[in-house]
């Protein structure tokens, strides 16, 4: 059996979501695919936890909207949603919810039936509100006694600040003083008109467009949120003591810039270079050379404000020094030495085949429009980004190292078991 040919794209062309202005002023995006018999719809609301007044209310608020509703129970949305093979998902982030219904096109009105209950008519009972809060309660302390949540946790402090929105992280004791008012107060602040956009992907056509539009346009209006953070207050190094820890979890970065700026897209091919694939340059120095490590991955991350570099692996307590070093040592090596042309073709052609991935069916492309959406830009940005990608350089890569990657401003975080700590002393 022969090989097809390896096809790298030279560019790509996505498709531009049609757009409409329902009449409260929610946009409404549509990618229509009429090969596919599925179709999903997302509900995006600015309703992430850096809008919230009070801790956890903007989770639970998202995450209970579909535990019982003016007309429905929890157990009846539940049981409406699988007769159909229906598919409702939550997901929440510092900046934002998005609310998504999944469905064969054939059972699209009785699912949106239930859509429509859910984003407009949640009850938020007390007695389930009690149990989330406990099963979130006993979930987070758990989290909390793995080093690696403990990192992660500490290097958003020392990227932000412990008191900044996209830094805190809340005492799991504040779960038992969550009210069902503090809740409904969120939802109501949050979920509206003015916080919300829509976008529908997959076979869609007038009946369906028509459908979602009278349910979004009954969202009421409110005031549209844009929220005026502090100047993060950045600790360039942090030890977190994790008792009993047998490995140390390493997080090293900076504050950079949101995916607005000019260079986030020369950094995301900086981040690949070091961890962002298998055969990366930290994967091979500190797991096939020397096999501190299972695995490590570094990556640009983007908030609607701020974005930053993260690198993020576990060693063994033991040799935390020695993988620290080698971390620093490779960041330095590409700020130093120009690198070879073909390991810069490699990391071009991962990234597109990454964005060939992602872009692989109509819930990816919506994905991906939402980003978009959020970032300001059209889906024309994918096929611009591609072009950055083929053009770019050796010396563009050392230049964006050089320039964004100096020993004297990285952010060191260690969690693990008390004999580590002398690896930041």
């Amino acid at each position: 059996m022969k090989q097809p040919p390896l096809i790298i794209p030279a560019e790509v062309t996505l498709a531009q979501a049609a757009y409409t202005t329902l009449r409260n002023g929610v946009s409404l995006y549509t990618l229509a695919s009429e090969e596919f018999e599925v179709l999903r719809v997302t509900f995006v609301f600015r309703a992430g936890s850096s809008v919230q007044q009070i801790p956890f209310s903007a989770s639970a608020a998202a995450n209970l909207l579909s535990e019982g509703t003016r007309s429905l129970t929890a157990v009846e949305v539940a049981e409406r949603l699988d007769f159909h093979g229906s598919w409702f998902d939550v997901n929440i982030d510092r900046d934002n919810a998005y609310i998504s219904f999944c469905m064969l096109s054939k059972f699209f009105e009785p699912t949106m039936d239930v859509a429509e209950q859910i984003l407009l008519h949640p009850l938020f009972p007390d007695e389930e509100v009690v149990t989330y809060c406990a099963k979130r309660k006993q979930r987070l302390a758990i989290e909390r006694a793995k080093v690696d949540t403990r990192a992660r946790e500490a290097f958003a402090h020392a990227l932000f600040g412990a008191q900044h929105p996209y830094g805190i992280s809340s005492d799991e004791a504040c779960y038992d003083s969550l009210l069902r008012d503090d809740i409904v107060a969120f939802y109501n602040r949050c979920y509206t008109a003015d916080n919300c956009f829509v976008v529908c992907s997959g076979r869609i056509g007038i009946r369906e467009q028509q459908r979602i539009a009278a349910i979004a346009e009954q969202l009421p209006q409110g005031v549209a949120l844009h929220p005026d953070f502090p100047q993060p207050e950045t600790t360039r190094e942090l030890f977190v003591e994790h008792a009993g820890a047998v490995q140390s979890s390493i997080r090293i970065g900076r504050l950079l810039f949101p995916r607005q700026h000019p260079d986030f897209f020369g950094m995301q091919v900086v981040a690949m270079t070091l961890g962002g694939y298998f055969g990366s340059r930290l994967m091979q120095n500190l797991r096939e050379e020397r096999g501190y490590t299972y695995g490590v991955v570094s990556a640009m991350v983007n908030f609607e404000q701020a974005g930053y570099l993260a690198i993020a692996t576990q060693v063994g307590t033991e040799v935390t020094q020695a993988a620290l070093c080698e971390i620093r040592a490779e960041i330095e090596r590409l700020r130093q030495e120009l690198m070879p042309a073909e390991e810069l073709e490699l990391v071009k052609n991962m990234m597109v085949g990454e964005m060939m991935r992602i872009l692989d069916g109509p819930f990816g492309i919506a994905d991906v429009t939402i980003e978009n959406i959020l970032c300001g830009v059209d889906n024309g940005v994918i096929g611009r980004n591609i072009e950055r990608v083929r053009a770019m350089t050796p010396a563009d890569i050392q230049l964006l190292a050089q320039r964004y990657l100096a020993p004297e401003e990285l952010i060191t975080v260690v969690a693990g078991a008390p004999e580590g700590r002398c690896v930041l002393d």
